[in-house]
């Protein structure tokens, strides 16, 4: 179990690292792969096979089965990564639009009540900011803003409305904060969004199979095929690449900010 645990933090790792790093590693990858393995290929298997005209016809037509299907699941899996690399910014986007209502709608309620209550929602924020979301990008979560929020309900279902104005604007301040737990529960879910290891593996040994497939053509120029063998292998590993910046929302360089946070506590919490 600790041996698993210790892999899993190792892999995660990967999506820290710098892209202007990971890119040309995944790109290079492959199209080292393509050139050693055409090399390997045109000497060693091609003498192997009787391979005449109309074979090259065989050949074109599994290749372009294999990048026809390969290419689709790819596309789908690149749709869904993006999607929930969106939805994520939306999530935040929400909650903290839910928090600076929630602050609006106390600043209503009489003292001591206001004062507390704004200045939970401060402390909340700020918890989000300085230290939830360095958590969440190492694919952690923490207890300590759930603690937080019981404690603003306690005083917030502690208020007695009077008037039928107390009772109105306690039920907007009830609908807010609703939004905003809804929004932070689905924030907290989303830590954990990632493509799952089946799909990695079909991305990575599906451009593997590609590639491999487009070494089986006998052509007289081994310059002109590793032209095209490189630019399918560099293409393949831009698409590979894209959808390991998206596939951890929270992680990276181009991980979701909690600038949304930043601007409602900056412009109307700051003190």
């Amino acid at each position: 179990m600790a041996e698993e645990k210790s892999n899993d933090i190792v892999l995660e790792s990967i999506f820290d690292l710098p892209l202007i790093v990971v890119g040309p590693v995944i790109i290079g990858f492959l199209c080292g792969y393509a050139v050693l393995g055409l090399l390997v290929v045109r000497r060693y298997v091609l003498p192997r096979l009787r391979i005449n005209d109309d074979d090259s016809n065989f050949s074109s037509a599994m290749l372009q089965a294999v990048l026809v299907f390969y290419g689709l699941a790819v596309a789908l899996i690149v749709v869904s990564v993006w999607q929930n690399y969106s939805d994520v910014g939306k999530i935040a986007s929400q909650e903290a639009t839910a928090a600076a209502a929630l602050y609006r709608d106390v600043t209503g309620y009489a003292e001591p009540a206001r004062t507390e209550l704004r200045k939970q929602l401060r402390d909340y924020l700020d918890e989000i900011i300085h230290q939830e979301w360095p958590m969440q990008q190492r694919g952690q979560t923490s207890n300590t803003g759930v603690e937080m929020m019981n404690r603003f309900q306690a005083v917030l279902d502690s208020f007695e409305p009077v008037t039928e104005g107390q009772k109105i604007l306690h039920a907007e301040t009830l609908s807010a904060y609703n939004q905003l737990i809804q929004a932070r529960r689905l924030r907290l879910d989303a830590t954990h969004t990632r493509l799952p290891n089946v799909l990695w593996f079909i991305i990575i040994v599906g451009a593997l199979i590609g590639l491999t497939t487009s070494f089986l053509f006998k052509i007289e120029d081994v310059w002109l095929q590793g032209i095209q063998v490189v630019l399918l292998a560099a293409f393949i590993g831009m698409i590979v690449f894209l959808i390991f910046v998206f596939d951890r929302p929270f992680r990276g360089e181009l991980g979701v900010q909690p600038d949304s946070y930043q601007l409602v506590y900056d412009h109307l919490m700051g003190p």
